[in-house]
């Protein structure tokens, strides 16, 4: 467990969390599906039971977020690269929880697990160009904005958006 702050915290993801992510993902289906692709995909529990197996399987570290003892949301490493020492961070978080400051702080924790025990060298974010909401996390660490991915991820309603990249390498870490 990766304590956040004295009323939130970090747990591994497990199989046993899959009813609690399919819930918070109905229950904040409109709020959510605007920028992640995979809500309108996330129609029964079994949908959500397929991605836990998978990323349990893949081995890429993933977190489920608790917040006043409620699940919020999930946080952790994607599009892992070992052999050239890099990963992604992707996050979701429910409405309910939005302004806290819970995800800056995950990622600070992120940060640390991916420079400090997994040796990784970068962590990147990319976030669709018009969330500002989740852009301003890299903003606020201090990652470097690299640039615009062009129509780099399919949104609902066959929308493609532009993704800002943002990265962070281990020498520019102040952990």
């Amino acid at each position: 467990m990766i304590q956040l702050s004295s009323d939130t915290y970090l747990r591994p993801l497990s199989a046993e969390d899959t009813p609690l992510i399919f819930n918070e993902i109905i229950a904040n289906r409109e709020y959510l599906r605007e920028w992640l692709p995979f809500v309108d995909f996330t129609q029964e529990v079994e949908d959500t039971e397929a991605f836990v197996t998978s990323t349990l399987e893949s081995g890429e570290k993933q977190f489920v977020i608790y917040h006043h003892e409620q699940f919020v949301g999930l946080i952790g490493f994607t599009r892992t690269d070992a052999a050239n020492k890099r990963t992604e961070i992707g996050y979701w978080l429910a409405e309910a929880a939005q302004g806290n400051g819970i995800v800056t702080k995950a990622v600070v924790e992120l940060l640390h697990l991916a420079f400090g025990e997994l040796d990784f060298n970068r962590v990147q974010i990319r976030v669709a160009v018009a969330n500002t909401k989740s852009r301003n996390i890299p903003e606020k660490l201090g990652f470097c904005f690299e640039g615009i991915e062009r129509d780099g991820e399919l949104l609902v309603d066959n929308a493609f958006t532009d993704l800002a990249i943002y990265s962070m390498l281990k020498k520019e870490f102040g952990g």
